[in-house]
Order: C-alpha cells, then structure tokens, then sequence
C-alpha cells in the first residue's frame, strides 16, 4: 500500500525506535445512545515494525479523556487478547472500541515492547479524537 493511501486510512500515526503505530477511528452509531448518555467509537491500529530485529507487544497503556476533562487511565497485558511477536518489515493489526459518556474526547498512551535481545522499550499511540456527531 502506498504511503500515501495509508497516511488517508490511518490520518493519526507516531514514529518511535522505527515502530509506527498508526491509528483510523470510526464512530459507531449502532453501537451509541445519545439519548441514555453513551457514544461508542472504534479504532483501527497497525503496528509496523520498520526496525531489523523482531519486536513482541507486552502491555499497553491508554490515557482517554471524556467532553468533561475526566481522566479514564488503563493498563493491561497485550491487545485483544495477543501479545504479537511482529518480524522486520512486517506489521499487525487490531481492532477495539472505546464508549464514553460524552460526545466528544480524546485517546492517547503508549505500548510495551520488547526486542530479540530482550530490551524493552515503549512506543507512543498518536493522540486522536473522539467526535460523535454534532
């Protein structure tokens, strides 16, 4: 897939120890009551491993921030249940979902990764927005 095309499905992306992480998001509208307070987001994240040795995810860590400022903080082992081992050149997607209790906010945080020699390091998740519609 050309640069290009991947910067337009993927508008959100953060370059750290040649790991990219690039991120599309979608508002779900089947999966939102505006009505009963609750709005549900899904997010699109590839990891590529631009580096020459192989990388496996560990941990990640999410700072979500609602319409209203309040700080939502979460931790936990791998993603979607898999801890990816991804080689040079190759990359690994996921999908999750995120719902808040208002229309608008904000993802950003960080993943734990280890390499072959098993030096870990963290790699950033770009900041983007939650918008749900006006």
């Amino acid at each position: 897939m050309a640069l290009d095309a991947l910067a337009i499905l993927f508008p959100y992306e953060a370059t750290t120890n040649d790991v990219t992480v690039r991120v599309a998001v979608s508002y779900l509208a089947e999966q939102s009551a505006p009505a009963t307070g609750r709005w549900f987001w899904s997010y699109h994240i590839r990891l590529e491993n631009g580096g020459s040795r192989s990388v496996q995810l560990l941990s990640r860590y999410w700072r979500i921030v609602d319409g209203r400022g309040a700080l939502h903080e979460v931790r936990g082992e791998g993603v979607v249940g898999e801890m990816p081992l991804i080689a040079p050149g190759a990359s690994f997607d996921y999908v999750s979902g995120c719902p808040l209790s208002t229309a608008i906010g904000s993802m950003e945080g960080s993943y734990r990764l280890v390499d072959e020699d098993g030096q870990a390091f963290d790699v950033a998740i770009p900041k983007f927005p939650l918008t749900g519609p006006a």
